[in-house]
């Protein structure tokens, strides 16, 4: 039976988990970085990417360039709380815990990955829904910001000026 005393033992042992996963756990590289979004693209995206394999590979390239050159136009702090975001989903113990995903991102079930990311978009707790609402945000500019996604949805390009 769960106990009050119980629950918070476990919220202090969950808390404490995580701050070492952030504090001494890997931070990720943009190698790191990009594997998270390379795995979670193609479930944020879904039927918006190329169906043919190469293509979509390429896409798939174009949307990682695209965030991290986003992150890289961030300030600082942003990017201080995007890296431990990454470092959190990157490391393989919270990825497990927190995110519900068994394997490195590279090899992550895309189902896993729908779970987690449904899981976050509609968390009680606030902070896990605005990591949620990052990935997203981060997701989507690139891959609609890229002429290359244009053709897909019939948007011709900003009007010619002058």
């Amino acid at each position: 039976m769960l106990t009050r005393r119980r629950l918070i033992a476990g919220t202090v042992a969950g808390g404490a988990v995580l701050a070492a996963a952030v504090a001494y756990g890997p931070h990720p590289s943009s190698d790191g970085r990009d594997a998270v979004i390379a795995a979670i693209a193609p479930v944020m995206l879904g039927g918006a990417l190329p169906a043919q394999s190469s293509e979509r590979q390429a896409a798939l390239r174009d949307v990682v360039r695209g965030v991290d050159r986003a992150i890289d136009g961030l300030t600082p702090e942003t990017q201080h709380e995007l890296g431990q975001l990454f470092a959190l989903l990157g490391f393989p113990i919270t990825r497990r815990l927190v995110a519900g995903v068994r394997d490195p991102w590279p090899e992550a079930d895309p189902r896993e990955i729908d779970a987690f990311l449904t899981s976050w978009r509609h968390h009680r707790v606030a902070r896990l829904r605005s990591a949620y609402d990052a990935l997203h945000q981060l997701t989507l500019a690139a891959w609609y910001g890229n002429p290359e996604a244009w053709r897909g949805i019939g948007y011709p390009g900003p009007p010619k000026v002058g």
